[in-house]
C-alpha cells in the first residue's frame, strides 16, 4: 500500500475542528428551515433544492474561506468555490438527502470531506436529526459523538443487511440498479434505500449495514463517508474491484468480510 501523505498532526486537528464546528452550523441551519418551512427547487423532476441546502452551503463554505483563504473547495450546489492551486479541497454536501428533508422524513445530514493531495483524509457527517456526528480522520479512526466506531463481522452475505441508492435518472435508464437490487434482495436479509450515501456509509463503519453499492454518485456524497468506513475497518472498491475515486462512478463499501460475495453478485449476468 502506497504510503499517504498527511499535514502535521496540529494541523489536522485545526482542520478537523474546522470541519466539525461548519458541519455543526450547517446542521443547525437544516432544523431551522425543517421547523420553520422552506422554497423547493427543480433541478429535475428528482433531483431538488432548497433554501436549507442554498443557506447551509453558503455560511459552511464562508466559514471555510474565512479560516482557509487558499484551500479549494467544491461543494454540490455552486461547484468550484476557488481555482487556487492548493493541496487542500473541501467536499461539501450542505444537504445530503433532500428529497428526505422535504418530505419531512428524518435521514438527512451535513457531510464535509477534506482531500489533501488528491486523498481524502478526513471527513465528517452529521445527522441533525438524531445528533449523531460521524468523524474520520485518516490514521486515527472512526468515532460517532467521540466513542470508537467499527464495521460488523457478518462474514455471510446470506445473513446480512445491505443498503443502496438510485440515480436520478431511474425512470430513464435501464441501467438504474433496479436489477442488482431485486438480485440481492433475494440473497441477503434485507436491503435498506434510506436517500443518504453519506449516512449510508457511516451505518455500514457502524456496522449498522453490512455492506453498501451505488452507482452514478458524485464526489461530495462520498468524500467524507469514505474517510469514515476506511478508518472504521471497512473496504472501499468499484464493482470490478479496483481502488475506489470519489471521481468515479461504481461503489461498494462493506466490512470486508462479505466484498468479494458483493462482488460476484454485481458481476453476475444479468
Amino acid at each position: 500500500m502506497s504510503t499517504i501523505n498527511l499535514p502535521a498532526p496540529s494541523e489536522l486537528h485545526a482542520l478537523k475542528k474546522m470541519a466539525i464546528e461548519a458541519a455543526q452550523v450547517g446542521g443547525e441551519i437544516l432544523q431551522k428551515y425543517a421547523k420553520a418551512g422552506f422554497a423547493i427547487e427543480h433541478k429535475t423532476r428528482l433531483s431538488l433544492v432548497t433554501d436549507a441546502d442554498k443557506e447551509s452551503e453558503r455560511t459552511i463554505v464562508a466559514m471555510i474561506k474565512k479560516a482557509y483563504p487558499t484551500h479549494q473547495i467544491l461543494a454540490e450546489e455552486e461547484g468550484i468555490h476557488s481555482d487556487q492551486q492548493s493541496p487542500y479541497k473541501w467536499v461539501i454536501d450542505p444537504l445530503d438527502g433532500t428529497t428526505n428533508f422535504t418530505h419531512g422524513f428524518p435521514f438527512y445530514n451535513v457531510s464535509i470531506g477534506l482531500e489533501y493531495e488528491g486523498t481524502c483524509i478526513l471527513g465528517v457527517v452529521l445527522d441533525p436529526t438524531r445528533q449523531e456526528f460521524f468523524v474520520g480522520e485518516r490514521g486515527n479512526g472512526a468515532t460517532c459523538n467521540g466513542q470508537p466506531i467499527h464495521v460488523s463481522q457478518v462474514s455471510e452475505l446470506g445473513t446480512s443487511l445491505l443498503c443502496t441508492g438510485f440515480g436520478y435518472d431511474v425512470a430513464e435508464t435501464a441501467d438504474n440498479n433496479l436489477d442488482e437490487f431485486c438480485r440481492f434482495t433475494l440473497k441477503t436479509q434485507g436491503v435498506r434505500r434510506t436517500g443518504s450515501a453519506a449516512l449510508d456509509l457511516c451505518y455500514v463503519a457502524s456496522g449498522r449495514f453490512d455492506g453498501f453499492w451505488e452507482m452514478k454518485l458524485n464526489p461530495w456524497d462520498t468524500a467524507a463517508g469514505v474517510v469514515i468506513l476506511e478508518e472504521a475497518g471497512g473496504k472501499l472498491t468499484t464493482y470490478d474491484g479496483a481502488p475506489y475515486s470519489i471521481y468515479g462512478n461504481k461503489i461498494i463499501a462493506s466490512n470486508g468480510h462479505i466484498h468479494e460475495q458483493i462482488i460476484k453478485v454485481l458481476q453476475a449476468p444479468a
